[in-house]
C-alpha cells in the first residue's frame, strides 16, 4: 500500500512535516504549526520559498528582516473567510508568536529569485464558486499562476459542502508535456466540520499500478504524487482542503480520467 496518507504526530506544536525527501519526489514541502498563545516558532527557508496561511487563529510575524504584524482574523476555519497569507523567499527566515490559539500552515517549494517578502490577502482573496450541483464547491486561490512573485507555489483553499465531492470529475497533472499537462506534486491538508467525522479521497492511476482510497481524518494530509486525486464529503460533514502544488513548471494544466470526461464535457 503506498504512503500516501499522513497523520498528525501531536496535537500541539508541530504536527505535520513533509520533504520531498519523506514523501519521495522533488518539489512540494508541507508543515503545520499548531500552538497557544505567546509561543512561538521559527524557520529557515533555505532554498526554498515558502507561504504562511494562517489557517486559523492570529500570530505576530518578523520575515526577511521586517515586522509584518499581527496576521490572522478567522478563529474558525469554516468561517470561510479570506486567509491572512505571508510569502517568504529563498534564503530568508521567519518568525511568528501566537496571540491566540492558532494553526499555521508552512507551503514551500523550490525558489531562486528572491523575491520580495510580502503579505497575501485577505485583500483579493474572493470565495468563489465553481462546479454544479453536488459537485459544486467554493474556492479561496492564495496564489495560482496569474501571481507572479513565486517561483514554484501554486496554493488555495477548497470548502466542499456536506454531500459534495470536490477535485472531480477527476484529473491528473503527471506529466510535463506543457500546454497539455504539467506535472505537479501536490497535498491536501483536510478538515472536517464537525470535526469527528470523516473524509474520502481516492488517488488512482488508470492503468491501475496505484489506487488507494482512504478515509481522512480532521486534520489528515494525503500526499498526490501521480494520478488522479477525488474527495467525497460524506452527507452531514463539510470538508476543507489546503492545497499545495509544485513541479518544474508554475503552470496547472491537467487530464480529466477518460472514464468522467464526459461529465467535464456537459457540464462546460
Amino acid at each position: 500500500m503506498a504512503d500516501l496518507l499522513k497523520k498528525p504526530f501531536g496535537t500541539h506544536g508541530k504536527v505535520h512535516q513533509i520533504t520531498p525527501e519523506s514523501a519521495g519526489w522533488r518539489y512540494v514541502g508541507f508543515g503545520l504549526y499548531r500552538l497557544r498563545p505567546g509561543e512561538t516558532v521559527s524557520e529557515a527557508t533555505g532554498g526554498n520559498e515558502v507561504i504562511l496561511v494562517m489557517v486559523e487563529g492570529k500570530a505576530q510575524f518578523s520575515a526577511a528582516g521586517q515586522d509584518w504584524g499581527e496576521l490572522g482574523e478567522r478563529m474558525n476555519v469554516f468561517e470561510k473567510t479570506p486567509p491572512h497569507c505571508l510569502y517568504v523567499p529563498n534564503d530568508a527566515a521567519w518568525e511568528a508568536m501566537a496571540t491566540t490559539d492558532c494553526t499555521i500552515a508552512v507551503c514551500a517549494a523550490p525558489g531562486h529569485s528572491g523575491h520580495p517578502a510580502r503579505r497575501i490577502g485577505p485583500d483579493g482573496i474572493t470565495l468563489t464558486e465553481r462546479g454544479k450541483g453536488v459537485n459544486t464547491r467554493y474556492i479561496n486561490n492564495i496564489a495560482m499562476e496569474n501571481e507572479d512573485y513565486c517561483d514554484s507555489l501554486l496554493v488555495t483553499e477548497v470548502f466542499t459542502p456536506d454531500g459534495h465531492w470536490s477535485s472531480y470529475p477527476s484529473h491528473r497533472h503527471d506529466e510535463d508535456d506543457f500546454p497539455n499537462i504539467t506535472y505537479l506534486e501536490e497535498t491536501y491538508y483536510h478538515r472536517l466540520n464537525p470535526a469527528q467525522g470523516f473524509g474520502i479521497q481516492r488517488v488512482y492511476t488508470e492503468d491501475g499500478t496505484l489506487d488507494e482510497t482512504m478515509a481522512v481524518s480532521d486534520g489528515d494530509v494525503v500526499c498526490v504524487p501521480r494520478g488522479h486525486h477525488p474527495c467525497g464529503a460524506p452527507y452531514g460533514f463539510e470538508m476543507y482542503y489546503l492545497n499545495v502544488m509544485a513541479g518544474p513548471l508554475r503552470k496547472w494544466r491537467f487530464i480529466p480520467d477518460p472514464a468522467v470526461k464526459w461529465i467535464m464535457d456537459r457540464d462546460a
